[in-house]
């Protein structure tokens, strides 16, 4: 592999917007004084589309160890995927997502709100009533301003930095308001009384309730309010609340007393207790899962490959290999040629030899199916026939390829340089399959690696790709809520390049599509804006500025001993954390 700089340090943090995977269990009875031992696995994929286990059996404690600490537990500042899946043990939202396996789970039911939004004013204004009997954790309601409150705190980004932000964008487009702690109370939510939150929205926006089922919507009391140091005891909306939290060591999770079933049917909360074990290094985690030392793998990252053969090869029925939300793929931007010219991508695209990508990640098991083109399969809108460059068949086209470059003006082929994350052993193994089979066309790649830790600073800067001639980023992307909106528009509208942080590395401008993304998010019916999210990521396939790798799988494991385990698209594909028990 030819490299620049040669970097090599590990990051287990992963980003909902970026990569992660999965969640997982142990094969074994537990050694905790609260669990039972163990029982005969459900069988190869039981918590796929399906339920494994199923039980409303309470007790016993749920043990959960993982490699990295949230980047926040505020709710307002959380964005790794599965702190947002974990937030549901102590936030509540207006609406949630189904308590069902696979894609049953991406339809909004009410959570803390009576019933969905009432719509009027040409679908500008969501109206909601607060159901009876919501109380926090000391005793007191809930009311519609904790909740507005929550919400505000999003406009707050030089205390509150970090977390998604759709909500703001989508109520105040031009940025007036200037939050809780500087600008007062925000005139677009309004709360006529303690039961009633009313939502004026300057434009039809058809996922606005996708975007407050997120926990940065969660209802968060003013007095409670600890500012930047929320995160380490933030106050329970939900079935638990935090009894003890030890920054990257542990933190334990009791069952809020205050909370009361007959209000919440999306939430089994079955276990007494939650316990988690924060570790440094991935082998030794899938140790402790594997000998029943642990239940469940918070990251969501699949297990690493050691633990995983052992997995498969002894633990079949303990093995979830189910889809999740997230893709793998090479963006080419435009801003470094020759990729400014859409044959020389094309060339890359049809040069590559996908089938040895998918090796590289792993296999169809481990790495995932052969992505088609650039929408997850948990999308609504998603077209496996969609498949413009012929990739499900594996193998390079080469003719084809030097056909594109003679179209390019490049008919010995080129030099370029891929940009690849230091800090995922797939993605670099991917860029060298890459860089082996494009060679064979005349393609000449060499491989760059970078620390994932900053990549919002490397790739994410326009300036410093164009500069290093980054005319190829592999990269992983996942929906922060299941929708075309959720997933493609930092991707592909133009309003996305950014500055710094930006993730529409192909530099994607196209009226057409920008065009085409405003009739989506106006379009009020899911079912008609997903055929028009398919018709843009036809036309995003069809201008080449992506060459998909794979639709990312991983294994993940689950424990005999666990109860109620599926895994659910709402949450890209991993388990839905708050509704898993243990046989006690």
């Amino acid at each position: 592999m030819t490299t620049k700089r040669t970097s090599r340090r590990r990051l287990a943090a992963v980003s909902a917007l970026a990569v992660g995977t999965l969640l997982t269990a142990t094969a074994c009875g537990g050694n905790d004084d609260d669990n039972g031992g163990g029982g005969d696995a459900a069988g190869f994929n039981a918590g796929v589309n399906k339920v494994a286990n199923a039980s409303d059996k309470k007790g016993g404690t749920l043990r959960y160890v993982g490699v990295q600490d949230a980047d926040s537990w505020d709710t307002t500042r959380m964005y790794y995927g599965f702190a947002i899946d974990f937030s549901r043990y102590y936030s509540r939202t207006l609406v949630s997502y189904t308590a069902a396996p696979g894609q049953k789970s991406i339809d909004l039911k009410p959570d803390l709100a009576k019933s969905k939004g009432k719509l009027s004013d040409g679908g500008k204004t969501y109206t909601y009533e607060l159901k009876d009997g919501l109380k926090w954790e000391d005793g007191k309601p809930i009311t519609s301003q904790d909740i507005k409150y929550g919400i505000e705190r999003q406009w707050a980004q030089n205390v509150l930095s970090g977390g998604p932000v759709y909500a703001k964008d989508v109520l105040d487009p031009d940025g007036k308001y200037k939050g809780p702690y500087e600008g007062g109370d925000f005139k677009g939510i309004e709360t006529p009384d303690e039961k009633t939150i009313v939502f004026h929205l300057p434009k039809p926006n058809g996922d606005f309730e996708q975007m407050l089922a997120m926990p940065t919507n969660a209802p968060v009391r003013k007095d409670m309010d600890k500012k930047s140091k929320y995160g380490l005891k933030p106050f329970s909306s939900g079935p638990y609340k935090f009894q003890s939290y030890t920054p990257n060591k542990n933190l334990t999770l009791v069952r809020n007393k205050n909370w009361s079933a007959k209000t919440d049917n999306l939430r089994k909360a079955l276990p007494d207790k939650v316990k988690l074990t924060l570790l440094t290094n991935a082998d030794e985690r899938d140790k402790r899962l594997i000998n029943g030392d642990a239940d469940l793998d918070l990251n969501q990252r699949g297990m690493d490959s050691q633990g995983r053969t052992t997995a498969i090869k002894e633990h079949k029925a303990n093995v979830d290999n189910p889809q999740t939300g997230f893709i793998s793929y090479v963006a080419f931007p435009q801003s470094v040629k020759p990729f400014d010219n859409i044959h020389c991508r094309k060339a890359a695209i049809y040069g590559t030899d996908h089938k040895s990508v998918q090796t590289a990640r792993g296999g169809p098991m481990a790495g995932g199916d052969l992505a088609t083109n650039m929408l997850p399969p948990t999308v609504p809108g998603w077209d496996k026939n969609d498949d413009q460059y012929g990739i499900a068949k594996g193998s390079a086209d080469v003719a084809k390829a030097k056909e594109e470059l003679k179209k390019c003006g490049k008919p010995n082929g080129f030099k370029t340089t891929l940009a690849v994350r230091n800090t995922d052993k797939s993605d670099e193994k991917s860029a060298e399959a890459i860089q082996a089979s494009l060679k064979k066309v005349g393609i000449n790649v060499e491989i760059d690696p970078f620390d994932g830790a900053q990549g919002s600073s490397i790739v994410g800067n326009p300036d410093v790709v164009k500069k290093k001639g980054y005319g190829m980023v592999l990269y992983g992307w996942g929906p922060d809520f299941p929708s075309g909106q959720g997933y493609g528009v930092p991707l592909w509208n133009s309003k996305y390049i950014l500055d710094n942080g930006n993730n529409n590395y192909a530099l994607i401008d196209d009226k057409k599509i920008d065009s085409q993304f405003a009739d989506a998010i106006a379009d009020e019916d899911p079912k008609s804006a997903a055929k028009k999210y398919a018709e843009i990521n036809k036309e995003v396939m069809k201008g080449a500025y992506y060459l998909p790798l794979t639709y990312m799988k991983v294994v993940q494991w689950r424990a005999s001993h666990l109860t109620n385990v599926y895994s659910a698209d709402a949450f890209n594909g991993w388990y839905d954390m708050v509704n898993i028990g243990v046989k006690k």
